[in-house]
């Protein structure tokens, strides 16, 4: 059995996640029918498109994502606290970017005045709103319906477009984090739909390889803040050099048809993590099947469990294996 949403997402262990979402008739509602001749690849531009607009709403930012012909991947990082000190004025302007609101809300932000008991059902709605802002299920349930909503109209038809709820999985460390990251950046050259991460469409990493051409980092993407400090700015806990050359090192030894050996180029930032060169391609190659649920190493998998009080631990051996 599943374990329930609310006890797979605890910001308290960690606030970083990879959620899966599927098409349910994933033949070619992302792709391309084989039966018709007909292209559904635009759509993979509309998830982009859509994915990238919800991070200027929600306080969660996107660390990662690949949007594939079927599935789609991101990596996401929840900034709750960014959420509780946004004003009340901020909460609903950003909320009327996807909702109509109410008739209270459209009141307060045009400057009229209320009274005590509007202003009391008023902060209900915006507490609300506030919470929402920094929930992964609210975020996934708002990218997957719009797109749904938008290949039914192209369809003519009605129905499910996407396979269940999204799947979500705990990244406990940064161990977890940059495999995943890079695993999801990988998805196109595993699928050998593309030849190298910069080529790689409707990708985080294209997006940061374009960026980085002139010495940028993408607004709408998690940065890079550098290597783990004590006072330590907000953003991803690696440096954003390293991090490009480890998955174009990776991407060379998952196509068959390009030669590479992780061992004779070992990055450090496999070092400092504590992970074997070894284990590594089988971790950026194999992540979903490998673990179920969350990942981290060994003390990070325990402490998780202890405070959602699960029975298993699932994936310890694995953590065993290949995060140690």
């Amino acid at each position: 059995m599943g374990l329930a949403r609310k006890r797979q997402i605890s910001l308290s262990d960690t606030k970083y996640y990879h959620c899966v979402s599927r098409c349910v008739r994933r033949a070619f509602l992302c792709g391309e029918d084989k039966f018709t001749g007909k292209s559904y690849e635009h759509r993979r531009g509309w998830v982009e498109e859509r994915l990238l607009f919800l991070t200027e709403v929600f306080c969660i930012d996107v660390c990662a994502y690949a949007v594939m012909s079927n599935h789609t991947h991101v990596v996401l990082y929840v900034d709750d606290k960014k959420a509780q000190r946004l004003s009340d004025r901020a909460v609903l302007i950003r909320w009327h970017k996807l909702f109509k609101g109410s008739i209270l809300s459209h009141k307060y932000l045009q400057g009229e005045r209320l009274d005590e008991g509007q202003r009391f059902f008023l902060n209900k709605e915006v507490t609300e709103y506030r919470n929402r802002l920094s929930s992964i299920s609210w975020f996934m349930r708002v990218l997957n319906e719009g797109i749904a909503r938008q290949a039914n109209r192209e369809d003519n038809c009605t129905g499910r477009f996407w396979e269940g709820r999204f799947k979500s999985q705990a990244l406990l460390d940064e161990a977890a984090l940059m495999t995943c990251m890079a695993y999801v950046d990988l998805n196109p050259i595993r699928a050998k739909i593309a030849k190298t991460p910069e080529e790689s469409n409707h990708t985080s990493i294209k997006q940061r390889c374009e960026h980085a051409k002139v010495g940028k980092q993408p607004k709408q993407l998690a940065r890079f803040a550098g290597s783990p400090r004590k006072h330590m700015p907000k953003g991803l806990p690696f440096e954003l050099k390293s991090y490009l050359e480890l998955v174009e090192l990776t991407g060379k030894c998952i196509r068959t048809d390009k030669r590479g050996y992780i061992a004779q180029h070992q990055e450090p930032i496999l070092e400092r993590l504590n992970i074997k060169a070894e284990n590594w391609l089988k971790l950026t190659t194999q992540f979903e099947q490998v673990f179920k649920g969350a990942v981290g190493k060994e003390r990070a998998l325990d402490m998780y469990c202890e405070r959602a009080a699960l029975k298993r631990r699932r994936n310890i051996k694995n953590s065993k294996a290949l995060l140690t």
